[in-house]
């Protein structure tokens, strides 16, 4: 039988298949190839003794490290500009993890009540985002304000939610749904960051598709990426791909280079760029002190 898992606890995993949910265990082969099921795995159930067994793992679309899931089709970012403070690095990073996998993205600002929508720094960075190419949802999740827009973009997607603790993914996620699914947090006073209130990935079905509400974290390992690659995660540079001087240029050092020109003229975001360079040189630094 085939089917989709869609929870993963202790090494036993529940597989929704055939309208169904069977609770199994994993193949010894998978340990010792090291080769571990990740929700969202698309895999072959055998039933034996009255208990599952995944017998084989279909190969995957695309897999994330932190949360451990598998073949997502997009992701809802969730940020807050208050309570917490957005951190635009973190959020720049879940972009460029979203783009090497190939997902549809979504960026939610949760919390909108707590600022003031036509402050200069509210619409500075709201429109940073939308002029990277990304769509924006304003959301008051506790109130649900704008969840109506979500939910329209859930049909026939597996859907992760990710970014930081304290940001309301678990609030969202209930209210969609209509019950408490997660468990939700308090924002600490001391540390002015939310607690980790969601312990694993689970996907849960929800009309033609599946979400996933994921735990919380602050910073994220993009050291995977190929530095010739990085430039292809940045939506705004793309527009202008192929009329730079050079045709391997990273938009760095390089002369004549066009997307520094429009750095220049404010049509990309200086801060978006300068995250950019940031993240090159990172990754430049860690090629050099593997070899």
């Amino acid at each position: 039988m085939k089917g989709i898992i869609v929870k993963g606890v202790g090494g036993l995993y529940h597989v929704k298949g055939e309208g169904n949910l069977i609770k199994c265990k994993a193949r010894g082969k998978f340990r010792h190839n090291k080769f571990t099921p990740m929700v969202g795995d698309i895999v072959e159930v055998c039933i034996k003794n009255n208990q599952g067994v995944i017998e084989e793992i279909y190969p995957r679309k695309n897999q994330l490290i932190r949360p451990f899931v598998s073949n997502i089709t997009q992701a809802f970012v969730v940020v807050t500009l208050k309570h917490p403070d957005i951190n635009l690095n973190l959020l720049n990073s879940f972009l460029i993890l979203c783009e090497a996998n190939k997902l549809k993205t979504l960026i939610c600002i949760n919390k909108i009540d707590l600022v003031d929508k036509n402050d200069k720094e509210t619409k500075h960075i709201i429109n940073m985002i939308e002029s990277s190419g990304y769509e924006i949802v304003l959301l008051n999740a506790k109130e649900g304000i704008g969840l109506e827009k979500l939910n329209r973009n859930l049909d026939d997607e597996v859907t992760v939610f990710c970014g930081p603790s304290g940001v309301g993914k678990s609030t969202i996620l209930n209210n969609i749904i209509g019950k408490e699914i997660m468990k939700t947090g308090e924002i600490s006073d001391k540390l002015k960051r939310g607690k980790h209130t969601t312990r694993h990935s689970e996907l849960i079905e929800y009309g033609n598709g599946f979400i996933v509400d994921t735990p919380g974290f602050s910073s994220l390992d993009i050291s995977f990426i190929n530095r010739e690659n990085l430039k292809y995660y940045f939506p705004e540079f793309l527009k202008y791909e192929g009329e730079c001087k050079f045709s391997d240029c990273l938009h760095f050092k390089e002369p004549g280079c066009k997307i520094k020109d429009e750095v220049s003229r404010g049509t990309i975001s200086k801060e978006r760029y300068e995250f950019y360079i940031k993240t090159l040189e990172e990754i430049s630094t860690n090629r050099r002190n593997r070899k």
